[in-house]
Order: structure tokens, then C-alpha cells, then sequence
């Protein structure tokens, strides 16, 4: 067993598990400040139900989060010992800004959103839903950045085998950085947009006509629509982006093998890099020209020009196809139930069906993309630096084969219990409409605080 490829499969595993939960508790944070704003100029209580309903997400979210995203820093020292002995210097003092910039602040006040409503006053817990909602940008900034600079290293030299940062600005914002946090920012978005709608649309089917699941169901519909043609333009400037940096990572999401003009766009084919070939190649003629350059003639770089220093192409080619099209079904749906909310005032019940498998899309379209953008940088782990096989430990196969088992199976179960705590949550607030009164007697606080403002 190779433990090259069981550590990354490993690390894929953990990252993959991780990269779910940030990717709700960044965006989610945004729409619980919503619902408090809400709240706050209406004094209308469905809206601190929605806001109470979701925060328990957020806490469970932001929980899982920070156990898997321990249990991956391990891995750095476990597994890939290279990779901070050549840019400890860089990555330590970036992952370190995380921690001390945004981590404690979501740590710290999101126990007033959780059980300070009763304690403290309706400013000072909108101040904290403001500070949370805050730091889980800050994280991803930091997150992203150095993720940034492994694509599109800048601001550095090497010496002696080492990494030492020259300017910071230029490590902190390198090329590709804006691109990646605007396109992570929105994917965010959509991804916590879709599992209010989803999630929603369930306590729709079972009959909750409640205030606050309107409310809910509309934030996230209204809030899909207008985020999804945003990341598709977004999207297109990222590519452009990497077209210019990484273009072996852009030819291998076209599958193009010969550099040319002219070049089509490839819809469905089963790339074989043994041949340099596409089997069953369905394809739209002159498109990947027009999409990356805007011609038909435009130039479009290919595999060929990289021997050995390109990525597997099949992974990378499919990735990008399951995000696209991810994203495809989404403008679909969040249109359509757009339309219905607003003109029809309801949902038809089979657009709310298809609502709630699609409450886990924003999930589906994050992990394609990541796939799509670390398998994109292989062979290398720092892109021109560190390649991926010079940072692995001397950790035997067996072992990692062995942990990598146990990671797994941890995973499949938190995931279920994680996905049966939502339903669970989802149900329980259908079940309770509006009626019943809210956790702990909240409902005097609620009218007290009204009165205060």
C-alpha cells in the first residue's frame, strides 16, 4: 500500500468532511444577523423563531467544524511533516491570524447568541450575532488566503530549502486570492440558502403554514436567486484567473489535450491519458475558445505542453462538470420557487419535493469545486515549490490504511447523526408552528425587549 496516495486520500477525507460545515456556519452567521435586524425594526417574533431555530444549526455546524478541523492539523505533523519544514513560514503565521483573529471571537460570542438572549440586552445580543457573523469571514479570509498562495505563490523566496515571506500583502492578497474568496463567499451562500429553502420546503410538506416558515423559506429561495447568477459571473472571472496562472489546471477541466484554436467544449467525454485521448467525446464546437477567450479562435492551452506536470486528468474534468451543473440545477430551482413565492404565494408540491434533496446542493457544488481545484494542482503541493511526493512522511502504509479506516467510518456516522439532527430540527418547528411558546419562556423576554427598543 502506497502511502503517498493512502495519505492523500486521508487528508481528502478529512478536508472533505471539514470543508462542509464552514462552508455553512460562514454564510449562516450573515442570515441569522438578518433575522435579528429583521426582529429588531419589526418587533415581529417569527422572526426570532427562524433566528432561534437556525443559531442551533449554527452552533452544531460550527462544533463539527472545529473537531474535524483539529483533527486535520494533526495531519501536518503526521503525514506531511515536508510541507511545514519548507512553508511552516508562511502557512504557521497565516493559520495562526485565523486563530487569533476570528476563532476566539466565534468561540467567545456565539455563547451569548446561544443563551444570552435573557441575560443581556437585545443591543448586546445583536452585537454578538454582528461579531460571530464577522469573524466567520475573517476565518475564511485567512483560510482562503493561504490556500491562495499554494495555487499562486507570491511575496517570498527560498532559502535553504525554506520559504520566507518578503511581503506579506503580496503573500495575503497573491493572484488568485480575491477570486477564491469571492467565489468561496458565495458558495457559502448559496450552500446555506438551499438548506433553509430545503429544509423549509420539508416543514412545508408537512403542513407548517407557520409566520417563520414563510420567512425562512423566503430568505432562502429569494437569497438563491440573487446569489447563483452572481457566482456563475464570479465563476467565469475565477476560471479567467486561472486560465492566466494555472493553465495545465484549465486544460485538464476542458480535457484538451493540443493547444489551438478553436478548441470545442467539452460536455461529456471519458478522458484516457494513457491515448491522449477523449472517449465519447460530446462537445459543442468552438466553445471552450469562446468561453476562455471570448473568440472562437481564441487559444486554448493543452495537456500535451505539460508533460508530467499536469493533473489526473479524469477527476479534474468531471469535478468542474458536477459543479457547473450543480449550479445549472440550482438557477432552475431557486428561480422557479422564486416565481411561485411570488406570484402564487405557495409551492407546488412537487417543486418542494425536489426542494429538499436539494437542501445538500450548495454541499454537493462546494465539494466538485474543491476537487476540482486540489486535484487541479497536482503534481504539486505549493504550485512551483513543494511538490506533493516531497512532503509526505515516513509513516508506513499499513498505518495510514489503518487510521484512514477508522476516519471514515467516524465520518459516515457523524454525517448521519449530523443530517438526522436537521431533520429532527426541521420537524420539531413544523410541529410547533407558531403556537407553542418559545424555549425558556422567551417569549416574555421577546416582549420585553420590544418594549425596551
Amino acid at each position: 500500500m502506497d502511502p503517498l496516495v493512502l495519505s492523500r486520500i486521508q487528508f481528502g477525507a478529512n478536508i472533505s468532511f471539514h470543508i462542509l460545515f464552514p462552508a455553512i456556519t460562514i454564510a449562516l452567521g450573515w442570515v441569522l444577523l438578518f433575522f435579528k435586524l429583521r426582529y429588531n425594526a419589526s418587533g415581529d417574533s417569527a422572526w426570532m423563531r427562524a433566528y432561534f431555530t437556525w443559531v442551533k444549526v449554527f452552533a452544531l455546524s460550527f462544533a463539527m467544524g472545529v473537531v474535524s478541523g483539529v483533527t486535520m492539523s494533526f495531519q501536518f505533523g503526521t503525514n506531511w511533516p515536508g510541507y511545514m519544514e519548507t512553508v511552516g513560514n508562511i502557512a504557521g503565521p497565516l493559520l495562526a491570524y485565523e486563530v487569533l483573529t476570528a476563532f476566539f471571537l466565534e468561540a467567545a460570542f456565539l455563547g451569548i447568541m446561544l443563551f444570552g438572549f435573557r441575560r443581556v440586552s437585545n443591543r448586546i445580543h445583536t452585537l454578538a450575532t454582528v461579531l460571530v457573523a464577522g469573524g466567520t469571514t475573517v476565518s475564511a479570509f485567512w483560510i482562503i488566503a493561504l490556500n491562495s498562495w499554494m495555487q499562486t505563490p507570491a511575496g517570498f523566496e527560498m532559502r535553504d530549502g525554506k520559504a520566507h515571506a518578503l511581503d506579506w500583502w503580496a503573500v495575503i492578497f497573491n493572484p488568485s486570492m480575491p477570486y477564491r474568496l469571492v467565489h468561496m463567499l458565495l458558495a457559502s451562500g448559496l450552500t446555506v440558502s438551499f438548506l433553509i429553502a430545503g429544509l423549509s420546503a420539508l416543514r412545508y410538506l408537512y403542513g407548517d403554514r407557520s409566520e417563520s416558515m414563510w420567512k425562512a423559506l423566503r430568505t432562502g429561495v429569494f437569497t438563491a436567486a440573487i446569489l447563483i447568477p452572481i457566482q456563475i459571473f464570479a465563476g467565469d472571472q475565477h476560471g479567467l484567473n486561472t486560465l492566466a496562472h494555472q493553465p495545465q489546471k484549465i486544460a485538464a477541466m476542458e480535457a484538451n489535450w493540443n493547444t489551438g484554436p478553436n478548441v470545442p467544449l467539452v460536455l461529456f467525454a471519458l478522458p484516457d491519458e494513457a491515448a491522449k485521448e477523449n472517449k465519447f467525446e460530446l462537445a459543442v464546437p468552438d466553445g471552450a475558445s469562446l468561453v476562455l477567450r471570448h473568440s472562437v479562435s481564441g487559444v486554448v492551452p493543452g495537456l500535451n505542453d505539460y508533460p508530467g506536470n499536469h493533473p489526473p486528468v479524469f477527476p479534474v474534468f468531471w469535478g468542474f462538470r458536477i459543479m457547473v451543473g450543480t449550479g445549472i440545477l440550482m438557477l432552475v430551482v431557486s428561480w422557479s420557487a422564486a416565481y411561485f413565492l411570488k406570484r402564487r404565494h405557495g409551492l407546488p408540491k412537487p417543486l418542494a419535493l425536489i426542494m429538499v434533496p436539494m437542501a445538500l446542493s450548495g454541499w454537493l457544488a462546494t465539494l466538485a469545486g474543491w476537487y476540482t481545484t486540489e486535484i487541479g494542482r497536482q503534481p504539486w503541493l505549493v504550485t512551483g515549490v513543494l511538490k506533493t511526493a516531497d512532503a509526505v512522511g515516513p509513516v508506513a502504509g499499513s498505518h495510514v490504511a489503518l487510521t484512514l479506516a477508522v476516519y471514515l467510518i467516524l465520518y459516515v456516522l457523524l454525517l448521519i447523526a449530523y443530517l438526522g439532527v436537521l431533520v429532527h430540527l426541521a420537524l420539531k418547528a413544523a410541529k410547533d408552528g407558531d403556537t407553542s411558546p418559545l424555549p425558556g419562556a422567551m417569549n416574555a423576554a421577546l416582549s420585553q425587549q420590544a418594549a425596551e427598543e
